[in-house]
């Protein structure tokens, strides 16, 4: 029997017991390839992270990421975890930590307070964005529970949307309607059916909650991947920043996002975008962690 040291942060917040809870094994050598599925589905967290050497030894390391059903190509609140996780293993951390994972390589600056203590970390998504195909309000409305009348288009219309991880994304007419909305097994799977460049046709519903355009509220929620829902989601804000820029006219955006309300744990992600001089959208998310667990998995 082997022993594998995990470790649980709280990302996207300052507040223990906040945010969204993430294990991360600092070191996943050895750790049998059927055993990372397992474990993902063992800690039934939204991503578990397993950090491996690099294949190229200039990068910091390999990273791959599960989720409770399944492994993700990239995902937001695994990189700023598992970036905190290893600075603080480290007597004098680098400013960058430079990840290999299936949908590219993530760059993830670390942040720091006033006394250069690394508080948590920014992640540069690895692709520009991409919009796959738009989504009818009305499909919309059944996967969330919601009349199409409340599925708003002034900003966007519904869009399957990625910079690594594709969301099917759509504006709600208020809060009202973002605390009502639940997921529709049925109508999401008929959904994922209907549009295969989302698997598991993860939904993320966003509202202005007030007169600061910068503002967001959001929910995700992803349970054909086994998240019910989520209680802050960096892949997906990163692809509504994104989305929101490509539907204007400057050459740079940012939103501060609230998630987790409905879920009491409330999280925090500062998103942002710009147009690189080749006219790609490329997006960055940031925010703070805090550190929960510490323990071994048996296998």
């Amino acid at each position: 029997m082997s022993r594998h040291e995990f470790l649980t942060v709280d990302v996207f917040t300052a507040t223990r017991f906040g945010g969204n809870p993430l294990a991360v094994f600092p070191d996943a050598r050895g750790i049998p390839e059927a055993a990372l599925a397992a474990l993902g589905a063992e800690f039934n967290l939204s991503e578990t992270t397993f950090v491996l050497p690099p294949e190229d030894p200039a990068h910091t390391a390999r990273v791959r990421i599960f989720g409770p059903r399944e492994e993700l190509p990239f995902a937001g609140h695994p990189n700023v975890g598992t970036a905190f996780v290893l600075a603080h293993r480290q007597p004098n951390p680098p400013a960058r930590f430079l990840f290999e994972e299936p949908a590219g390589l993530v760059a993830v600056d670390l942040l720091r307070d006033a006394s250069g203590t690394v508080t948590g970390a920014r992640v540069a998504a690895p692709r520009p964005l991409t919009v796959a195909a738009e989504v009818p309000p009305d499909i919309i409305a059944a996967c969330a529970g919601l009349t199409a009348a409340e599925i708003v288009t002034a900003l966007h219309p519904p869009a399957i949307a990625s910079v690594g991880m594709p969301f099917a994304i759509a504006e709600v007419a208020d809060i009202a309607a973002l605390a009502r909305a639940a997921p529709d097994l049925a109508a999401l799977r008929a959904a994922a059916t209907r549009f295969p460049a989302a698997p598991g046709f993860k939904l993320l519903l966003h509202c202005r909650p007030g007169a600061d355009p910068t503002r967001r509220r959001v929910r995700m929620f992803a349970p054909l991947s086994g998240v019910t829902e989520d209680p802050a989601t960096g892949s997906a804000a990163a692809a509504l920043v994104a989305l929101l820029l490509a539907r204007s006219q400057e050459a740079s955006a940012t939103l501060d996002i609230d998630q987790g309300e409905a879920l009491g744990r409330p999280s925090r992600i500062e998103a942002a975008a710009r147009r690189a001089p080749d006219g790609a959208i490329i997006a960055t998310v940031a925010g703070s962690c805090v550190p929960v667990l510490a323990g071994y998995a048996r296998l």
